[in-house]
């Protein structure tokens, strides 16, 4: 939701790379076997950062260098020609999606 919040207020696009952003592997089962998405899944107490390119990797050293930032990670970046604001991820399988705005309480996909 706040990528989604910086696109519409930037009107810019975000790309992020699904293989970039830091997610536990506990983490990605249990959304697989609830049938839930983990991008709209509730995830409290983290810190989302847009660096310019040139401090990425000074602003990686300082966020890694804290206990709590160890898995700190540069997930995307910022797309210059943006026609209409979004966020697309590129997937693991190297398609591209768009991530909407949350609507409504998420519910398992369970087929």
């Amino acid at each position: 939701m706040t990528l989604n919040e910086w696109a519409l207020d930037s009107g810019l696009n975000l790309g992020i790379d699904e293989a970039a952003i830091p997610l536990s592997n506990e983490s990605r089962m249990a959304a697989a076997i609830l049938g839930l998405d983990p991008l709209y899944i509730a995830n409290e107490g983290k810190l989302l950062a847009a660096v310019p390119a040139t401090e990425s990797a000074v602003a990686l050293e300082v966020l890694r260098a804290h206990p709590l930032g160890h898995h700190a990670a540069v997930i995307g970046e910022v797309v210059l020609n943006a026609d209409t604001p979004r966020v697309h991820l590129r997937t693991e399988l190297g398609s591209s999606r768009i991530i909407d705005m949350p609507v409504g309480e998420q519910l398992p996909r369970i087929c």
